[in-house]
């Protein structure tokens, strides 16, 4: 997790980062649900110099689904079977400075013969998120037929506050996806799933996430921060028009055609019944 900010001269400011590999984690067992399938990781930094974790923590929630819908929470992201929820929060962070934003670096590991893209979907339909119009997916394709194998996916969108409503909102900046030039950190995971050879067999890549306004005042007065985004396997879900979004479309478009071609036929019928009764002389 990085924070920053920006001085008079648009440069950034970069403090300390928060290296979460470096932090203290609850145990899970307190908040594991096994009934609406849910659990959260809370930690805090193992030392804390400058005392901004005194009264919060990092977290992530992660939700896990049956059968395919639509979350509930805002966002509102659509999921499948083959999908889970991650939510990492900020919560009670004290800023390091004024103006500070925060920036979360998420990183992919991946066996040879994968390729990382970053997909960016707009569109026209807010109905379930209002206001925001962005789509993006970090996908993990295979190089020999370029099938999605699996995928992360979020809103261009951010929120500040654990009822998120639409004025909560906290704007969301994804800032290009990078071959990682680093290692990651000895993680018993990445060692499960690749093997002891963990050395050769994978590649890393790396894309930066920020939040927060051009002022960067929304987390100082909130001293909340939400972001979801959604992993899975396969293709990434794709939002469809509902059908009360086509019935107003068809509304808004066919008002307008109908009336043009009533007034078209008037105007035809009109224009004849007066040929009509004209009277040649003889």
């Amino acid at each position: 997790v990085f924070e920053y900010s920006e001085a008079e001269t648009l440069e950034k400011l970069f403090y300390p980062t928060y290296d979460l590999s470096d932090f203290s984690w609850a145990s899970v067992n307190g908040t594991l649900n096994h009934t609406a399938l849910t659990a959260e990781f809370t930690g805090v930094p193992a030392t804390d110099p400058s005392g901004s974790f005194s009264n919060g923590s990092v977290a992530f929630r992660v939700t896990a689904y049956e059968a395919s819908g639509r979350d509930r929470r805002l966002p509102s992201l659509l999921h499948t079977a083959n999908s889970s929820k991650v939510e990492f929060v900020l919560a009670g962070v004290a800023p390091r400075g004024n103006g500070s934003r925060f920036a979360l670096e998420v990183a992919t590991v991946e066996e040879t013969g994968v390729a990382q893209k970053l997909r960016s979907a707009r569109s026209i339909d807010d109905e379930y998120t209002p206001t925001i119009f962005e789509m993006l997916s970090l996908v993990a394709e295979s190089r020999n037929d370029s099938s999605a194998l699996s995928f992360l996916q979020w809103k261009a969108t951010a929120y500040g506050s654990r009822s998120p409503g639409r004025e909560d909102s906290i704007q969301c900046r994804s800032h290009g996806l990078q071959a990682g030039n680093w290692t990651l950190p000895t993680s018993s995971i990445v060692r499960a799933y690749f093997g002891e050879s963990v050395g050769s067999t994978y590649t890393v890549s790396a894309v930066n996430i920020s939040f927060g306004g051009e002022d960067g005042k929304v987390y100082q007065e909130k001293r909340y921060l939400s972001w979801s985004a959604l992993l899975g396997f396969g293709q990434p879900p794709k939002d469809t028009f509902s059908p009360l979004v086509i019935s107003i479309m068809a509304v808004a478009l066919g008002t307008p055609m109908a009336m043009l071609l009533v007034g078209s036929c008037v105007a035809l019928f009109a224009q004849k019944k007066r040929y009509s009764e004209y009277e040649p002389i003889n």
